[in-house]
């Protein structure tokens, strides 16, 4: 026995704000098959198998009625002929009416719409933002069809020739990779609900740079102790910036993880304040124990830290650390790595900074590690120059 039925939101997914996908099931003696028919409503704009509730409701029933009569056709062509069930080509034979459907439609604006859709962090959110402008920018990637592997090296290779906010050459490689990352990731949302047939990225796996990820800088604990040090006006941008940024580097969080601190997310244990949380930016567990410096900062702000927008604190501390003679350029994601050093090199073992800093798995920690071994060879390499200069003399 052979059904054919439009079934909505079968995984469970819509809300009021986020549109479930309608599909085509085939049963075939009792085994089902689903199509994504590339079309996705609200649950208020679906009722008793049609599209209500919207000014484009007549062309997706159209739509939607010309892939079933395509997948009655296929299904009477392979009775007729006594040829065995095909997937694959139903599925084919349903493409071509969802792709000249997405050919029509503005790929930046779906982008657009899906990306308001994530719950993502301000942050984040941002990076998405400034990929959708790039993306109009550049403007040979506005359509589905432009979706091609020679028009992704195309993108990274215009990207490379962008320049950086400081005017000082190219953006870094871990910038573009950042730009094809999240737009990768847009595109595996279009090849779940049929906007595409095949993401573009699956066949470029290894081939955009990542940037160096061994690279990490960080702060001495002189140059720790140099900006702490620092005498700033009280109630100022600088002042904030400062308590903040030692508040990070003795924590580890990031800046979105700061932004949100509770302090009634944390727990006494005799004098000890600990928790156990989530980083805001991936929901990964971590462990938190809040050190010396840090209960220092919340005490001054009667344990409610005060909001500073990231540009604004990130300006503020560039002009920190030229104040305080730090070559390093000064950052808030510094801090976490400064934590995560001072950690290390202080006996903390690795996979306990890894649950400090929420990192997913422990090779994000390494790179620490790596840095601080390279730290030692470079003492090595000092003192042998000196050995045989001395020597020499």
């Amino acid at each position: 026995m052979i059904t054919i039925k439009l079934v909505y939101d079968r995984k469970k997914k819509a809300t009021k704000t986020e549109p479930g996908t309608i599909e085509v099931r085939v049963t075939i003696d009792r085994k089902m098959y689903y199509y994504s028919t590339g079309i996705r409503v609200l649950p208020q704009e679906w009722r008793n198998s049609l599209v209500i509730n919207r000014p484009d409701s007549m062309e997706l029933n159209e739509r939607l009625r010309i892939i079933l009569r395509r997948v009655q056709a296929f299904l009477n062509n392979c009775m007729d002929n006594c040829a065995i069930f095909d997937s694959k080509a139903l599925r084919n034979e349903i493409w071509p009416v969802i792709a000249q459907q997405n050919a029509s439609s503005d790929m930046l604006d779906w982008l657009t719409r899906e990306k308001d859709l994530l719950n993502l962090a301000a942050g984040t959110m941002k990076h998405y933002d400034t990929l959708i402008t790039r993306l109009g920018e550049y403007g040979k990637l506005s359509s589905w069809r432009d979706l091609t592997v020679e028009n992704i090296y195309a993108f990274d290779t215009w990207l490379h020739q962008l320049k950086a906010q400081d005017g000082s050459g190219p953006i870094s490689d871990a910038a573009v990779y950042n730009y094809h990352k999240s737009l990768k990731a847009l595109l595996n949302r279009a090849l779940n609900v049929g906007k595409l047939q095949n993401n573009p990225y699956d066949m470029l796996k290894g081939r955009i740079k990542r940037g160096d990820k061994e690279s990490v800088e960080y702060l001495t604990e002189e140059e720790m102790e140099s900006f702490m040090a620092l005498v700033v006006p009280e109630h100022t941008a600088m002042a904030l910036a400062k308590d903040l940024f030692v508040f990070q580097m003795y924590t580890g969080m990031a800046y979105s993880d700061v932004m949100a601190f509770d302090i009634s997310r944390y727990h006494k244990v005799g004098r000890k304040w600990v928790a156990n949380g989530e980083r805001i930016k991936t929901g990964t567990p971590f462990v938190s124990q809040l050190l010396p410096p840090a209960i220092e900062i919340l005490k001054k702000y009667d344990y409610k830290l005060p909001y500073l927008d990231n540009a604004d604190y990130n300006h503020s501390l560039k002009l920190l650390g030229q104040i305080a003679g730090i070559s390093t350029k000064l950052h808030s994601h510094l801090a976490r790595h400064t934590f995560a050093t001072y950690m290390l090199r202080n006996g903390a073992k690795i996979e306990n900074v890894s649950r400090m800093l929420g990192h997913t798995n422990i090779t994000q920690t390494q790179r620490y590690a790596k840095v601080l071994a390279q730290s030692v060879h470079e003492d090595f390499d000092m003192i042998t120059k000196k050995m045989k200069k001395k020597k020499k003399s």
